[in-house]
């Protein structure tokens, strides 16, 4: 058995695990990170539109600050979200962006004077100011009251992964490339490291770290139809549950991009609508507006999705070999526009559809997106559940986005997770009563644990096909796990997805060595996916409410009286059939925005009866605080500034000297 030993162990190469890794190490901590392919392949790079923080430096940013920020974040998320970790949020991505630029990432820069800009399906001039040329600039985004998006035309997570690995590169910390982890070495009480699987050569080896960091990204491959790469299976968070002490947050809560290209579901950015793009049904009817007047095509993410699902259900939609769909139109945007910042969409366009969208349409509709569920942390990032096991990025449910997250504030997540988690497994490291103390005999118990499973793939005879259950999880629930959900069919499913599972434990393989073998790597990881399925299916069924991108048809009423939680699954019994589910109440009384109308559709949901409690409060402190300065009143409606790591804590400059 061989053992690595170091401080801290980053399991995923994305733009959070590779900014947490930075932060560790410049505090003086060894780092390795782990990667299933080159750092620089990871999925953080298929981010197109951009990275929201409130720099106001564009016209049409302009007032934005991180106030606005905040309650943007806040109704986009539907009230499921942390507001102490979102007002950490808003105040550091401004810092993350400023970083950034000075890291090499390539922004997109304002340039003074008038400019034809696209504005609800009509060309408009606007007219940026000259003190703002130069300066990075923001396009629009959904759910979003400014324009807040910083972006390097529409390649910006490429341009991010490209010069946070570079100063990965520069402070010397080792990525060890095609590693994969196949458990959590723990205590029953500490994480102490990973069991990982060498994917070339089969070696299992063992990392030992006083800190272990989950940044794998999210589970959208238990879907059929997704923008996420085929790596993104969720097996970070599938080898915390199957430890049995941490826990998974929000599963349920998964989001659908409206514009994944048919049929592929690559995606297309929110930038095309952004930009001023506009969405068509079969008749070629700009839609959007009868349904949300005001936002119309930027809606929330779970808004439009809905909305186009729907157009397509009442008769409405163009119809192709391979399907129903809608069209995406940027043609109005004009070629410059498109092959400049739309660039990336021109050749996917290209390649995958055989279309010019200069000249002519794209076919879209929803597909699966992004996960807000992940490994449940606190403000820190750390567990609640098993001490030492850090989250961050998709990966992690700490909770800034709720049951939906906007647009660009992924992206943002990111690194400004990574640069916030990332000094607090410094702070971790750095205290004494966490030196490591592990027997080896408990490293090899858990090394032995994951030898045994593989040789008992690799030598059993198992009948049942690995590729077939992925295969029938994915329809499951794609079909009764989607945008709109009810609770016969959401049984239905979680009944199939048990058969399954319990079909799993017989899984065998025909290919039967155990180097590079991707019929081995799928049999491992698909009863684990199906793990991660159950607790989005079975979460959902229980959950009888309707909260962002979780919309049942029986229960279409937000219901704060009842509902207002997070969800929380276990899985404690290795041979259960079912996660363990509870939940963790959302305290109305300390948050400094109580739930309200989101700003979309009617206003129908269940108050909460602390609601107009809290608001009654937050009006005394206001009317007692009249004169006092922001942080004052900050401080005495939801104080969150101590929670931050000291060097983050300054004001965001801004154009004219406000902060």
């Amino acid at each position: 058995m061989k053992i690595i030993y170091t401080d801290v162990l980053v399991i995923g190469g994305g733009l959070a695990g590779q900014r947490a890794a930075i932060g560790a190490r410049r505090r003086g901590h060894e780092v390795i990170i782990l990667s299933l392919v080159p750092a620089k392949r990871s999925h953080s790079a298929a981010a197109q539109g951009g990275m929201q923080a409130s720099l106001a430096n564009a016209i049409m940013g302009e007032g934005d600050n991180e106030d606005v920020h905040f309650a943007d974040t806040i109704k986009g998320s539907d009230w499921g979200a942390d507001q102490q970790v979102v007002r950490m949020f808003v105040d550091t991505a401004p810092k993350a962006v400023r970083e950034l630029a000075a890291w090499g990432v390539p922004w997109n820069r304002v340039e003074s004077g008038e400019h034809e800009v696209v504005i609800n399906g009509k060309k408009v001039t606007i007219e940026e100011k000259d003190e703002a040329h130069g300066l990075i600039t923001a396009r629009n985004f959904g759910g979003t009251h400014k324009w807040r998006t910083c972006y390097v035309s529409d390649g910006t997570g490429h341009s991010m992964l490209y010069a946070v690995s570079n100063q990965a590169i520069t402070q010397q910390i080792p990525v060890h490339e095609r590693m994969e982890a196949m458990s959590l070495i723990h205590d029953g009480d500490r994480c102490l490291g990973a069991i990982v699987r060498n994917l070339i050569t089969g070696e299992l080896v063992a990392y030992v770290a006083k800190a272990t960091v989950i940044a794998t990204g999210g589970f959208g491959r238990i879907y059929r139809v997704s923008t996420n790469a085929v790596i993104n299976e969720g097996m970070g968070a599938a080898i915390a549950l199957e430890t049995g002490l941490a826990t998974l947050g929000n599963m349920e809560a998964v989001q659908f991009h409206p514009t994944g290209i048919f049929p592929a579901g690559i995606l297309v950015t929110e930038g095309a609508r952004g930009d001023g793009g506009l969405l068509l049904d079969g008749e070629l009817n700009r839609f959007m507006p009868q349904y949300e007047p005001d936002k119309k095509e930027l809606a929330s993410r779970d808004v439009v999705s809905r909305h186009m699902e729907y157009h397509i259900a009442q008769g409405h939609a163009a119809k192709s070999r391979y399907g129903e769909h809608l069209w995406l139109d940027i043609r109005l945007l004009g070629e410059k526009h498109i092959k400049r910042n739309l660039r990336e969409v021109y050749e996917i366009c290209g390649h995958f559809l055989g279309v010019d969208p200069v000249h002519e349409l794209i076919a879209v509709r929803p597909a699966q997106h992004y996960s807000m569920g992940g490994v449940r942390t606190d403000h820190r990032g750390e567990s609640s559940g098993l001490r030492g096991l850090f989250a961050c990025g998709e990966a992690a449910c700490w909770d800034m986005h709720g049951f939906n997250r906007l647009g660009g504030n992924s992206v943002a997540e990111t690194v400004v997770a990574g640069m916030i988690v990332g000094e607090n497994i410094a702070d971790f490291c750095d205290d004494a009563a966490n030196e490591l103390n592990v027997s080896t005999s408990l490293v090899k118990q858990f090394w032995k644990q994951q030898v045994d499973a593989i040789n008992m793939l690799t030598s059993g005879r198992g009948k049942e096909s690995a590729l077939q259950l992925g295969n029938r999880m994915k329809d499951i629930m794609t079909d009764k796990v989607g945008i709109f959900r009810d609770g016969e069919k959401l049984e239905e499913a979680v009944d199939e997805l048990q058969n399954l599972l319990r079909r799993s434990r017989n899984i065998g393989v025909r290919v039967k060595h155990k180097t590079a073998n991707p019929e081995l790597v799928n049999a491992y990881r698909v009863p684990r996916m199906l793990k991660l399925a159950l607790c989005v299916a079975y979460g959902a069924l229980q959950r009888t409410e309707s909260r962002g991108a979780h919309f049942r048809n029986d229960y279409p009423q937000r219901n704060d009286a009842q509902w207002l939680k997070r969800t929380l699954a276990r899985w404690q019994d290795p041979d259960a059939d079912l996660p363990q589910l509870d939940y963790e109440e959302l305290d109305i009384m300390q948050m400094e925005m109580p739930p309200g109308w989101r700003g979309y559709g009617a206003r129908d949901y269940i108050d909460h009866p602390n609601t107009t409690l809290r608001e009654a409060e937050i009006e005394r402190i206001r009317q007692q605080l009249t004169g006092a300065d922001n942080t004052a009143i900050q401080n005495a409606l939801m104080p969150y500034q101590h929670l931050l790591p000291e060097m983050f804590r300054c004001g965001n400059q801004r154009l004219g000297g406000g902060s």
